[in-house]
């Protein structure tokens, strides 16, 4: 057995071409995690939810609930299904606990 017949990592060579596979991987479905108007939930409790589940700015806080009391619903923010679950969830236990009958739903990207 010659040197040629030992590849890299020492071990033999079986003389059958095999191709490198490559993974087909695919970016994991994305939802939109969506809050819902709501006449009786105060706007200042809808920032305050923003900013502490959704981690945003005051300012960005603001457009979204604005956009949640003229338009009827906002985007809170788009994850993978896991964790925009998670956040519904918190959410609503959240609003609940707060006695708020604010909803938060979740929908395919």
């Amino acid at each position: 057995m010659s040197n040629e017949d030992i590849d890299k990592e020492g071990q033999e060579e079986s003389g059958v071409a095999v191709a490198e596979s490559t993974p087909e991987t695919k970016k994991p479905r994305m939802y939109r995690v969506v809050i819902l108007n709501d006449d009786y939930t105060p706007m200042d409790f809808v920032v305050q939810v923003l900013k502490r589940f959704f981690h945003k700015t005051t300012e960005q806080a603001t457009k979204v609930m604005l956009q949640i009391h003229y338009e009827g619903q906002g985007t809170a923010g788009i994850y993978t299904a896991e964790i925009a679950e998670t956040k519904v969830v918190m959410v609503n236990d959240f609003s609940r606990a707060n006695d708020h009958p604010l909803m938060c739903t979740m929908e395919a990207e």
